[in-house]
């Protein structure tokens, strides 16, 4: 794939607080390698969105599954095992903020422009639809936003818009992308396969994306009460008929593939092409990331099924590992690897309140072993990091993790936050599980049945389709549990067995097996939200043992409420006070009468728009 060269340009409105020094920046001779915000052309700039808009999805992914209870990080590890035990941070706000609205957003204007003059009609549609894909991802997060002015005024104080104007806007987007790339081209104009890095130029795809979008956003208004999409209802029919015209396999799903090299550089200082993958920056290559009781039970005995989801041995991570008297016997082992077990963050025997978990070590002597003289600490050595390590950017000789540098201490780190592990844009996987939940809810159990287990059939074999090609790239991958790919056997077993039947077809089965097929995605924590958390429709949740017994947590989501949206970050909450000020009147339960109502300890627990009872 080619790789571009990115295009950090002066953003407008709040942005400008970032980069102080910009214009002086940017004052340099024009270089066709380096474009400018006078060259850049629109096929140059989408990559670079492309990328910046995928980097602000990952991040916040990664975050929300944290506070949502997929994983966890080992006992004072920072702002991320403070959000596993929903005691959120204000460090933990800022980077998808930054990473859309400086990276992304701010481009968008210039690329619409650019392409509108060149009647580059598919580069317009692709536009618009990230713009509503990352604005929404603002308002899932945030709330309110500069929107309509973020890329229209100077300065750095654009004012807000409320959170039924922004999603509204969205699908408007939508509505607008949809006609644009259908348009045919001018003549004189770049194919959209020049800049496209999510699909590649397949036009098809981008109209495919922009109706599961469509779809998406408007299944979550599902508090809204029915009636038309256009004024901000939940419209069922509206979202059955864009699943008709989505995606009808995985062929027609929008993947970002990112790739294991380092052979070109981001402007920011990071030696990563456009295409690497930020997910394993912040979790892949980082220590102390262990997958939940909650992950490890719906992928293990999902629903007390009793079938191993073949998925399971893809998710949670392996390390070489030798079986011993000693080894409990719900550990697996396989080809010499240990799999991971979960860490319950929930029960009472909850490893977070005596101390733990602990991260293990590594020596050629004792083999695993955990550094604590507690009986009730040793076996901590039960749980596997998701670590990984890549050939480019680390210089290591495969995709594997090594604990000391030597193979016997070897980690195999999880299917989604490897170097090259793809990111899921928008998947056929999703569009079943959307069709699904509406359909059930609708009372028509033997449709939404049938649209639910297409959806997990989907996800295994989408995760199986990568898994053959980091086999086919390094053969000796294959003795790793982890890589192998799964069988059709294992497969039809858990088809046909451990997902249920149509008779006992349930929401929460449908909204857990969405979440284990969208792993690491906003969707997660937008459906528990839309679902007031409600343990008995995501299964094994429940809210972290330690908050119980944390001050701090407390403060931040008071007993009886729930988390609800972040924080805004502090480039709006230092430079743009009275606008941020001014747009608590439209949210409900802001008190502006304080100084700032974004800047308490409880915002946490305010809903966005979508998610209250406001119209």
């Amino acid at each position: 794939m080619k790789l571009f060269k990115s295009i950090i340009l002066c953003g407008v409105g709040s942005l400008m607080t970032l980069f102080s020094g910009c214009s002086d920046w940017l004052d340099v001779n024009v270089d066709p390698e380096n474009p400018t915000a006078g060259n850049a052309t629109y096929d140059s700039r989408l990559a670079h969105i492309e990328f910046y808009t995928n980097s602000a999805t990952q991040f916040a992914a990664w975050r929300s599954s944290m506070s949502m209870g997929d994983w966890t990080r080992y006992y004072d590890g920072g702002t991320y095992w403070s959000m596993s035990y929903w005691s959120p941070q204000s460090g933990a706000v800022t980077t998808p903020y930054r990473w859309w609205f400086c990276g992304a957003s701010v481009n968008s204007p210039f690329l619409i422009d650019k392409a509108t003059a060149a009647e580059a009609w598919h580069y317009v549609g692709a536009a618009r639809v990230i713009r509503a894909y990352g604005f929404m991802l603002m308002t899932d997060l945030y709330g309110e936003m500069p929107y309509k002015s973020s890329e229209a005024e100077a300065g750095v104080t654009p004012t807000y818009n409320d959170g039924k104007t922004i999603y509204l806007g969205c699908l408007a987007d939508l509505d607008t992308a949809i006609g644009m790339v259908q348009k045919e081209q001018g003549s004189a104009t770049a194919s959209l396969a020049v800049g496209d890095i999510w699909n590649g130029g397949s036009v098809d795809k981008w109209l495919k994306l922009a109706y599961l979008l469509k779809a998406r956003y408007i299944n979550k208004l599902i508090k809204k009460g029915e009636g038309s999409y256009l004024e901000g209802k939940y419209d069922a029919a509206e979202i059955l008929a864009c699943l008709d015209k989505a995606q009808q396999s995985n062929a027609d799903n929008t993947v970002f593939n990112h790739i294991d090299a380092n052979n070109s550089h981001d402007v920011l200082g990071w030696d990563e092409p456009v295409d690497y993958s930020p997910l394993f920056s912040v979790c892949g290559m980082n220590a102390g990331y262990m997958p939940t009781k909650m992950l490890y039970d719906n992928l293990t005995n999902f629903a007390g099924s009793g079938i191993e989801d073949p998925r399971a041995d893809k998710i949670l991570p392996w390390a070489y590992s030798k079986q011993s008297s000693n080894s409990p016997a719900e550990v697996k082992f396989k080809n010499g690897w240990r799999r991971s077990m979960g860490v319950d963050m929930i029960g009472n025997d909850s490893p977070s309140l005596p101390g733990g978990p602990l991260r293990s070590n590594f020596s050629a002597a004792k083999g695993w072993w955990i550094d604590s003289e507690s009986s009730t600490r040793k076996g901590d050595t039960i749980y596997v990091e998701c670590t990984s390590q890549c050939k480019a950017y680390q210089g290591r000789p495969d995709l594997l993790y090594r604990r000391d540098g030597t193979d016997a201490s070897r980690e195999s780190g999880t299917f989604y936050t490897r170097v090259s592990s793809p990111t899921y844009i928008g998947t056929y996987a999703e569009a079943c599980f959307i069709r699904a939940e509406v359909l059930f809810n609708q009372g028509n159990k033997g449709a939404a049945f049938n649209a639910y287990k297409k959806g997990i059939a989907a996800s295994i074999d989408g995760m199986n389709d990568k898994l053959k090609v980091w086999c086919r790239e390094d053969a000796n991958l294959e003795a790793c549990p982890s890589f192998s790919p799964m069988t059709q056997t294992d497969i039809d077993t858990y088809l046909n067995n451990g997902i249920g039947t149509e008779e006992n077809i349930t929401l929460g089965k449908i909204l857990t097996q969405k979440r284990l097929a969208l792993h690491f995605s906003m969707e997660i924590w937008n459906d528990m939200r839309r679902y007031a958390f409600n343990p008995e429709l995501f299964l094994g949740w429940g809210i972290p043992a330690r908050y119980g017994v944390d001050a701090t947590a407390q403060k931040n989501i008071p007993q009886g409420k729930q988390f609800r949206r972040w924080q805004q970050c502090s480039h709006e909450l230092n430079y743009n006070t009275a606008n941020l000020q001014a747009i608590g009147a439209t949210v409900p339960g802001a008190d502006t009468s304080i100084a700032l109502w974004n800047a308490t300890e409880d915002v946490w627990t305010l809903p966005v728009w979508w998610d209250s009872a406001q119209n």
